[in-house]
């Protein structure tokens, strides 16, 4: 039985709707904090500690849990079905924010991907290939990122964010493409958004956009220099100190080119009155890359870049070295140098290398002792100084590093070609003299710690001797030590008469301890000792020795022993008639079974 239904007529329907008109839902605005997001991400999982292959392996998984978490999925189990996500899923009434983490998350995927390749490209060079392809993966998803954020779906925050994002992701690409143009100017926008937005912004969430606006000015100075035509145009000390930061991996390389042209020039070089003809090529690099040193290192503020600098330098100079010491072993005629002999071109050209080598190593020492004495509390100069936040250091660690500047110093007189020349030698051995009153002052430091004021005294004075001796001779031109000489020699007049002073005492002390000694060690009660004041610091004690309850033992005579000797004359009476007779015998066992059953006994 089927029951037909009254279909009202179209015009009560058209009249319905009139009269209850739907109102228009308002299009939902999302706001997302692209930056804060990214570096939360990237903190949590790997990039504190620069491991990009553990941020890569989160991405993946969570770009698995958004498209499970908001079903939609690529395909099913056997077939694979690219979905892209569009501007639906950001509007209407099922729209989802999480929606555009999908493009960003898979931006940071290939990006971190990308950055894993670079680092082991440093050992396998071809995977710069695979490195160029990623980058440009993840800039397609920025651009996808870009597109759907510049609708009206987002605020306008998250659009500048957004931009920011893609240009720094552009900028990136192209500086490892080499295209430095593109780069800078990418990259340049990256940093004008960045830092409109940390304008616009409170200030508690400032810090974070000032910190990206500095992550790009090393890149930016890098490109421009590339772009001002290299050695020609740009300052290659700049670039130098990018290397010492550690921002480009491939620099070794591209200042090697930039240094090719100007070292032309370099065929000669001057040492202490001596000209000398430079034949290696990366001998010549080196003594390029050694000039533009000393300007680097003023333009460093911090000891750490410093150091850096110095090490990379030392490298180079390794390597020069050897250059050379090769050329050396071709010429049989140069492989030996007797005393009195004039010293080679080639062998003095080795020996001002050595002298570089051992003073730039001098000078990182000296970089590691200031960096020392920041940390460092020096109780003669308490009032001159601010000790850092670091580790404290010890007077004895301060005193090894100069052991290792002596032994440096050591080595720089023993320079193959500089015996005879005694101005250096002069020089070299007032370094000595310089270093030994340093070390000498912090060993008398240690010695004070230790509290042995006398070994103490002898030290300062020795430390006071060599540095009027230093302060006497003739100082080498490149360390110059005289004023740290002064506030050492006016700090050991003070603390020599402390440490006298101290000594003193000290023997004072001993002298009224040893005439006490016995009587503060000794084991007497009180009682027994009431008129003889000393101080006793058991009596201050829960077991004070006052009265000695337990009374000493006393020695008694023994107790006798007795000895029976009589026994030996005591005649014993006789025991014979006790004894049986020999010729009486005991009945036996079968005389009383024969009794026992009648039978064998005797005839009647």
């Amino acid at each position: 039985m089927v029951v037909q239904e009254e279909i009202p007529n179209a015009g009560d329907i058209v009249e319905k709707t009139e009269l209850t008109p739907v109102a228009p839902e308002p299009a939902r605005i999302f706001t997302m904090e692209l930056l804060h997001m990214i570096k939360d991400a990237q903190q949590q999982h790997g990039l504190r500690h620069g491991d990009f292959q553990r941020y890569r392996g989160y991405c993946t998984r969570r770009i698995r849990r958004l498209r499970k978490a908001l079903k939609y999925p690529q395909g099913d189990k056997r077939h694979f079905k690219r979905r892209d996500v569009t501007i639906g899923q950001l509007t209407g009434k099922k729209a989802d924010e999480r929606f555009i983490h999908i493009p960003l998350i898979s931006a940071e995927r290939a990006w971190a991907y990308a950055m894993q390749l670079k680092q082991e490209s440093n050992t396998e060079p071809r995977k710069r290939f695979h490195l160029i392809n990623k980058l440009r993966r993840a800039c397609f998803y920025a651009l996808q990122l870009q597109e759907l954020c510049n609708t009206d779906a987002f605020d306008a925050r998250t659009k500048l964010e957004c931009e920011a994002y893609v240009a720094w992701m552009h900028g990136t690409l192209h500086f490892e493409l080499q295209l430095w143009k593109t780069a800078g100017e990418h990259l340049k926008r990256a940093q004008v958004v960045y830092e409109n937005l940390a304008k616009a912004l409170p200030d508690d969430e400032q810090e974070l956009y000032r910190a990206k606006v500095n992550e790009f000015t090393p890149n930016l100075r890098y490109c421009a220099y590339n772009i001002s035509g290299g050695a020609s145009g740009g300052n290659i000390d700049e670039i130098l100190e990018l290397r010492a930061q550690g921002m480009l991996e491939n620099l070794d390389v591209l200042v090697s080119q930039t240094k090719t042209e100007s070292s032309e020039g370099l065929q000669t070089i001057e040492w202490r009155g001596r000209k000398v003809t430079v034949r290696p090529e990366k001998v010549r690099l080196f003594l390029l890359s050694a000039q533009e040193l000393d300007k680097s290192l003023a333009k460093a503020t911090k000891l750490d870049a410093k150091i850096e600098l110095i090490e990379r330098i030392l490298m180079d100079c390794k390597d020069a070295i050897q250059a050379v010491r090769d050329e050396i072993k071709q010429d049989p005629k140069l492989r030996s140098l007797t005393t009195g002999q004039t010293v080679s071109g080639v062998q003095y050209l080795l020996a001002y290398l050595s002298y570089i080598r051992h003073s730039r190593t001098l000078q990182r020492n000296l970089c590691l002792v200031e960096q020392a004495k920041l940390n460092f509390d020096d109780p003669n100069q308490q009032s001159q100084q601010s000790i850092g936040d670091g580790k404290r250091v010890r007077s004895q660690d301060l005193a090894r590093l100069y052991e290792i500047i002596l032994q440096n110093v050591t080595e720089m007189l023993q320079i193959q070609g500089m015996e005879e020349d005694a101005l250096y030698q002069g020089e070299v051995e007032n370094l000595a003299v310089t270093f030994k009153a340093f070390r000498c002052y912090y060993i008398a430091l240690t010695l004070i710690d230790m509290k042995k004021w006398k070994e103490a005294v002898a030290l300062y004075e020795r430390a006071s001797n060599y540095a009027s001796e230093a302060l006497k001779g003739k100082a080498s031109p490149e360390f110059q030590l005289q004023a740290e000489l002064k506030k050492v020699v006016s700090a050991i007049e003070g603390c020599k008469f402390s440490a006298h002073a101290y000594s003193v005492l000290e023997d004072d002390n001993s002298e009224e301890a040893g005439t006490t000694t016995k009587a503060q060690k000794t084991t007497k009660p009180l009682y027994e000792r009431l008129s003889l004041y000393k101080e006793d610091q058991s009596l201050h004690t829960k077991t004070p020795n006052v009265f000695k309850l337990t009374p000493d033992m006393e020695p008694i005579p023994c107790k006798p022993l007795f000895f029976d000797l009589a026994m030996n004359y005591v005649e014993l009476p006789s025991l014979e008639d006790k004894l049986e007779a020999p010729g009486k015998k005991g009945a036996s066992i079968t005389g009383f079974v024969k009794g026992f059953l009648g039978w064998g006994g005797g005839s009647k």
